[in-house]
């Protein structure tokens, strides 16, 4: 039977939770662009749907032959406070991606603040 000593320095926990946190950081941020760009077509589609049920509003009453387009705006209606649900659904969760994001970049800072004082990191001069 073998056996694999693992030896866990601060260091190198520190390297593994620094290498998570650059590898979710950019995940992270494309999610929150991702989820932003949603929201914003979400919007247009429910300005889009306000814009519909007022024309065909319009149409109604402008109609000299009774048609009944209640049932379409109802349903247009009901299709807006759907993308209006998703949208506050959208919105927290990018609250809750900015938040992480947030977290992230401030554990990465705190972590390479303390490799930094401890001597175990030197920074890569850029070119």
């Amino acid at each position: 039977m073998s056996a694999l000593a693992v030896v866990e320095t601060p260091s190198g926990t520190d390297a593994v939770a620094e290498g998570l946190l650059d590898l979710l950081k950019p995940a992270v941020q494309q999610l929150d662009l991702h989820v932003h760009a949603v929201r914003e077509s979400q919007v247009e589609l429910r300005e889009h749907i306000d814009n519909l049920a007022s024309e065909l509003c319009r149409i109604n009453e402008d109609q000299k032959v009774a048609l009944d387009l209640d049932p379409y705006v109802k349903k247009l209606l009901s299709a807006r406070r759907r993308v209006v649900l998703v949208n506050n659904i959208l919105q927290n969760a990018q609250e809750r991606l900015r938040r992480l994001n947030h977290n992230v970049a401030k554990e990465t800072a705190r972590r390479k603040t303390m490799l930094e004082t401890a001597g175990v990191f030197t920074p890569i001069p850029s070119k």
